[in-house]
């Protein structure tokens, strides 16, 4: 969804100033998670490809000279790099961020990330995919930290690690209650600026990932491809 907006945005087909469709809509048209939707939405945001007009909800694609540089120079290799790599990765940027929330997290990125847990407490008990949840929380996380490098390293990762195989990795091990009190136990290291915990958790919380995509019998060295 991602790439196919920017996708659009840079070859015309969407023009600039054209309004985005709903998260709701296009949920229903792409068969995800609003969820999903919605962490699509924002790192279109954070990458100047959508913007919010002054005192509205709606999204629009953003005027061409807010458009970043064309990302289309990205580096080959990103296309043939392995699960193990990305995830090598991902262990080094989401504790640091972890870490960094919990110094830096303002009131608005606690508000947001309560409201993240709360809705996934909700889907564990009605049984629901949590993928996009995830996705959402370890974005709100990120944001937290207030350093854009750290949101400009994770953009690749987050298209990657993020792939359809994720949410059947996911079906399949039944860890919706030890992914929600990992986040849970995060939140509150971030809540209380308890950095050692916040990174102590995340590192867990990362490793749990790596675990779960071995117990599904997926091969960690096998390509994983750019979404």
């Amino acid at each position: 969804m991602v790439d196919t907006i920017r996708e659009g945005i840079l070859n015309g087909r969407i023009k600039p100033g054209e309004r985005i469709p709903s998260e709701t809509s296009l949920a229903e048209q792409l068969g995800v998670h609003r969820s999903t939707v919605r962490e699509g939405m924002r790192l279109l945001e954070e990458t100047g490809f959508v913007i919010h007009r002054p005192g509205g909800k709606r999204r629009y694609a953003a005027e061409p000279q807010k458009l970043p540089a064309e990302p289309a120079a990205e580096p080959p290799m990103l296309r043939a790099l392995t699960f193990l790599e990305y995830w090598e990765i991902l262990m080094a940027l989401d504790p640091m961020g972890a870490g960094l929330a919990a110094r830096r997290a303002e009131p608005g990125d606690i508000a947001a990330i309560t409201d993240n847990v709360k809705r996934m407490r909700v889907a564990v008990r009605a049984k629901q995919n949590l993928a996009g949840l995830d996705l959402e929380f370890h974005a709100l996380v990120a944001r937290a930290a207030h350093n854009r490098a750290l949101l400009a390293a994770r953009y690749p990762l987050v298209r990657v690690i993020f792939y359809p195989g994720f949410e059947a990795v996911l079906k399949r091990l039944n860890a919706d209650e030890r992914m929600l009190a990992a986040h849970e136990a995060i939140f509150n290291a971030i809540r209380l600026h308890d950095e050692p915990r916040a990174r102590e958790w995340m590192e867990k919380h990362i490793a749990d990932f790596r675990r779960g995509y071995e117990l599904a019998n997926l091969d960690i060295t096998s390509l994983v491809a750019l979404q």
